[in-house]
């Protein structure tokens, strides 16, 4: 989600009067490569660009074709096979090893399906779990859909504009897998008429939230890892106690007693870091929904929190102590509040990742699933 907010600030700063542009999208991916599918790039018709679609070897080339999409005012997909043992091929001898397609997209402001729309509705909407499609391959148009054009699915009402309904219900039972899966997959469909069609179904979950519950000095360099990861931050503390340059690195300081659990989702960690054995106690039970919750301290802290609040009638169910992670943050020997804002974050990305928060070189499959 940094990214696409980053793009949507270098298009607002553009003189449409003046300036072109064309967004770099990865739409599919098969083999190794340094980004996966959903990195963007957005480039301008002077030569910069924002964003990135590969670790640099792919860039220079995308340019080029980019601002010929641009002077065109026309969609192409450009697929890279850096697999082959060709010294012409761009990215041989970088170690990309894969093939990947990239669709390149003039930006038009009047465009009703302009990419750009479809992706500051999904920013504007910050919680929703969004699936778009973007069309990758169609000869001609369907209902005034062409390669390049978006669908933002929020319901099968979403499909209606195609004035398909045969298509509509076939992408209707793609779509759930990958809404079930949470994993964006490649579409291809025949039409009636023999076109082939070729959609990217992404999976764009909200942007993570860490609600950070203390207002000590370690919340600092804490926000400022979640800001650098592109994440969401709220911090539960006395407003009069949290520093303004910590303030503006989140989204909100809320009042504890008019903290909401409501504020917390699917994509919710917590981080009780109070440094006040009650307070932490007494904030858990107001958290327990949360999919990831860290508490600071030794484990021995926990387990009496736990240990009183079922005095008091507060079971913590073997299923929630599964989402507690105490301590907090992964081992990797951290001292300094810094190194453990680090820890701490890398925890959080691990939990929502599904994974274990291992050394890659002892992980025996892939980096990413393909």
């Amino acid at each position: 989600m940094k990214e696409i907010k980053s793009i949507l600030a270098a298009y607002d700063r553009l003189d449409h009067a003046t300036q072109r542009a064309a967004l770099a999208t990865v739409v599919r991916v098969e083999g190794s490569s340094y980004r996966r599918t959903g990195a963007r790039m957005l480039v301008m018709d002077d030569g910069t660009w924002v964003g990135g679609i590969s670790g640099g070897c792919l860039e220079g080339d995308a340019l080029k074709r980019a601002r010929l999409a641009i002077a065109r005012s026309k969609s192409s997909l450009v697929t890279y096979d850096t697999t082959e043992d060709d010294a012409h091929q761009i990215g041989v001898g970088l170690g990309c090893n894969g093939i990947i397609d990239v669709l390149l997209t003039p930006v038009l402001p009047d465009d009703p399906h302009s990419p750009i729309a479809v992706l500051q509705d999904v920013v504007a909407d910050r919680r929703q779990t969004n699936v778009l499609l973007t069309i990758t391959k169609l000869e001609g148009s369907l209902n005034g859909f062409e390669t390049g054009n978006i669908i933002r699915y929020a319901n099968p009402e979403s499909l209606g504009g195609l004035d398909n309904d045969s298509l509509a219900d076939h992408l209707e039972q793609r779509i759930r897998k990958v809404v079930e899966q949470s994993k964006s997959a490649a579409l291809s469909f025949t039409l009636e008429d023999g076109r082939e069609l070729e959609i990217f179904a992404e999976f764009l979950p909200p942007e993570l939230h860490v609600i950070v519950m203390g207002h000590q000095y370690d919340v600092f360099p804490l926000v400022k890892v979640i800001k650098e990861a592109g994440w969401r931050a709220t911090i539960v503390a006395n407003p009069h106690k949290i520093h303004r340059e910590v303030a503006a690195l989140v989204g909100a300081v809320v009042p504890p007693e008019e903290f909401n659990p409501k504020l917390i989702d699917n994509y919710t960690a917590v981080v009780l870091m109070s440094h006040d054995y009650k307070t932490d106690k007494n904030n858990l039970p107001l958290v327990l929904a949360a999919p990831y919750i860290g508490l600071l301290g030794p484990r021995v802290r926990a387990e009496k929190i736990f240990n009183e609040l079922g005095k008091e009638g507060i079971t913590i169910s073997p299923e929630v102590e599964e989402r507690i992670f105490a301590p907090v943050g992964l081992d990797i020997g951290a001292i300094t509040p810094e190194e453990i804002a680090l820890s701490m974050v890398a925890e959080i990305r691990a939990v929502f990742s599904k994974r274990d928060g291992g050394m890659l070189r002892e992980r025996t499959s892939t980096i990413h699933e393909r």
